[in-house]
């Protein structure tokens, strides 16, 4: 007799909805099918399940009772605590109660609690400029301890927010920690980072499998949108810093940020939402980036700089500051050397 399915119930606070949408472009074609597959019951969620009004209030009486397990809680977007923490910016509609304390007492009772994108881990777009709305995460503000629950608060399993983040989240990431919960072996704390989100993909960077990553090497840069090169130097990349895999495991299957032409934004870290600069610039001291690759020295990446730029191919250094290829890799013979 195999494990019972994993009883996942999905609710959304502050936020835009996209890692809803994001999830729906999981790579399959039976979406509640692959669920099954890797045994998740969606007990509840606002557009992905038939529930609705007060059968939906129902399946959260039920977990709160203990009449349904409730093995993991996903919260979609921040938490509201406004106006001065009454919470009643974001009302549970049928409730007359703050969605924060529904969130609250489900935590309670839940197995694992994930918070879903970087809204619900660290605060996010929600929680941006003034922050009128006194947005959080569950488990931090920023990239501080606290937020809703508190810095020390763990789940019934003993784990803290697993904070699956992303703007929005690759339903891979979603679906991959939800599978990791219903497998026998569960999620271990040696599994999450520091912050938090699941090493799987958090242990990668942005930049690695990034296809610019040759101009990268010579520091070929882009100078404007739309060209080939490397976007680090002045095009605000983040590739170098920020921890996911986005160009291992490619969106819809074949695409990411960087791909498309767009800088990364480094949307996986808290605080990724104020940088203090345009996400299309790389702000600079002396003419260094400010944002250095981790774990490199300023000293040896200006050394490196300067050597890579002195080496740089005449095909490379074209190509970078171009919309479109102008020079192919150049055909050697048979037998290369």
């Amino acid at each position: 007799m195999g494990k019972p399915a994993l009883n996942v119930l999905w609710l959304q606070s502050g936020g835009c909805g996209g890692c809803s949408l994001s999830l729906l472009c999981a790579d399959t074609a039976d979406f509640r099918g692959q669920l099954r597959q890797i045994g998740i019951n969606l007990i509840g969620h606002p557009a992905l399940t038939l529930e609705s009004g007060q059968e939906s209030l129902a399946v959260l009486a039920d977990c709160l009772s203990g009449r349904v397990k409730l093995h993991a809680l996903c919260i979609e977007g921040a938490v509201l605590r406004g106006p001065e923490g009454s919470g009643r910016f974001h009302m549970l509609a049928g409730t007359q109660e703050p969605m924060l304390q529904w969130i609250q007492r489900l935590s309670a009772v839940a197995e694992h609690v994930l918070a879903i994108g970087s809204c619900a881990a660290f605060g996010g777009i929600s929680a941006a400029g003034s922050n009128p709305t006194d947005a959080c995460g569950l488990q931090y503000e920023g990239d501080h301890a606290g937020g809703l629950l508190g810095g020390t608060w763990r789940s019934r399993a003993g784990l803290p927010v697993i904070n699956v983040a992303g703007c929005p989240t690759h339903p891979g990431w979603v679906l991959e920690t939800l599978a990791a919960l219903a497998d026998p072996h569960g999620l271990l704390p040696a599994q999450l980072d520091a912050l938090g989100r699941p090493r799987f993909y958090s242990d990668q960077l942005v930049h690695h499998g990034c296809t610019r990553n040759e101009y990268y090497e010579y520091k070929a840069s882009a100078e404007s949108p739309g060209e080939l090169g490397c976007m680090m130097e002045h095009m605000g990349c983040k590739g170098t810093q920020a921890h996911a895999d986005c160009n291992i495991r490619l969106w819809n299957g074949e695409g990411s940020c960087v791909r498309a032409g767009y800088a990364c934004i480094s949307c996986t870290e808290p605080g990724f939402e104020e940088p203090g600069h345009r996400f299309d610039q790389t702000p600079k001291v002396a003419g260094i980036p400010i944002g250095l690759p981790t774990d490199m020295h300023k000293a040896w990446f200006v050394a490196l700089a300067s050597l890579s730029k002195s080496a740089t191919p005449k095909r490379v250094k074209l190509n970078a500051t171009s919309k479109h290829m102008l020079v192919a890799p150049s055909i050697k013979k048979t037998r290369l050397k």
